[in-house]
């Protein structure tokens, strides 16, 4: 998929903006289609994934989180107490 050497940020954007500091041209990513800027750090935008050779060298200008509300309930509150408290089990075995 990508080379070693590139990172990857991953995130949940409606419209997001990036500048590349190397040759000063700011992309924005559209869902579906892929932007680069074609300079030595090769920052590319593929709808809401930025990569770039040295992500140091990239400005993030403007991006819009979507916020996932996840609350849990009691039940699985509960759930996740018991499990936390739960003994550790030791098995003897016989040594010969």
């Amino acid at each position: 998929m990508f080379p070693p050497y590139l990172f990857v940020i991953n995130c949940k954007m409606e419209k997001l903006r990036v500048q590349c500091r190397v040759c000063g041209k700011e992309l924005q990513g559209n869902s579906g289609k892929t932007h680069s800027c074609g300079c030595s750090n090769m920052m590319t935008v593929r709808g809401d994934t930025v990569s770039a050779v040295d992500m140091s060298q990239v400005i993030m200008l403007s991006f819009t989180k979507k916020r996932e509300n996840v609350e849990l309930s009691q039940q699985d509150l509960d759930w996740q107490e018991a499990r936390r408290k739960r003994k550790v089990r030791k098995m003897d075995f016989e040594v010969r």
